[in-house]
């Protein structure tokens, strides 16, 4: 049930500090994409330190999804691991809208323009996000480094296509938000893209391991 809870509070702790950190940007304090970039980043870099040795502190399921193809993680885990992020991240958007309800979304990940290239975005942006993950998490050698490795990755990510599609790369992330605002027009692009992106980059990852 430990390792359960982690996921609970390592993405209730990601949604929090990350769309927080939209909504200051919009209605406080012009941060900027950066800002908003780096609080994603660092987030997740401190969540898999704090928890990487409970639960791997895949804090989205896209990662548990890529995790269970690989072997490390049971299909009796699978469900439990996914259902805690999910309940996490909507917990985080559920105390945000107490705090601040006159914010109309939430941080919610939305396309601008076409779905359709929100779409192909978020299926590349994940699908390097968890080759890195898988790259560095796998590797004896470099699985020091995965946390600083993967909360980059999420900040460069987060910087480069926060404009365009919000940067999800996480269903979790995208249904916190969108669950609590009511934003859910969109939300199955954000589910379906990045899922996809995770099994083919895990695909990608088993090919040339071997």
């Amino acid at each position: 049930m430990q390792k359960y809870f982690s996921e609970f509070l390592g993405t209730f702790l990601l949604v929090l500090v990350g769309t927080g950190s939209i909504i200051i940007n919009d209605l406080f304090y012009p941060i900027g994409n950066f800002g908003i970039a780096l609080a994603f980043g660092a987030n997740v870099t401190i969540v898999i330190y704090v928890f990487g040795k409970t639960s791997g502190a895949h804090i989205n399921p896209a990662v548990s999804i890529s995790f269970l193809m690989i072997g490390n993680l049971s299909k009796v885990a699978i469900l439990p691991y996914v259902l805690f992020q999910t309940i996490g991240a909507i917990g985080a958007s559920l105390c945000l809208k107490i705090i601040v309800p006159h914010h109309p979304t939430l941080g919610t990940t939305l396309p601008i323009g076409h779905w359709s290239k929100a779409f192909l975005l978020e299926f590349l942006l994940t699908f390097a996000l968890l080759f890195i993950i898988l790259l560095f998490s796998q590797h004896d050698k470099l699985k020091k480094y995965t946390a600083l490795a993967v909360g980059a990755t999420v900040g460069l990510e987060a910087y480069f296509a926060g404009p365009y599609t919000g940067a999800s790369m996480n269903p979790a992330r995208s249904i916190g938000p969108a669950f609590v605002s009511g934003n859910l027009q969109y939300l199955w692009v954000y589910i379906i893209s990045t899922i996809l992106g995770a099994i083919c980059a895990t695909l990608v990852f088993r090919f040339v391991k071997k």
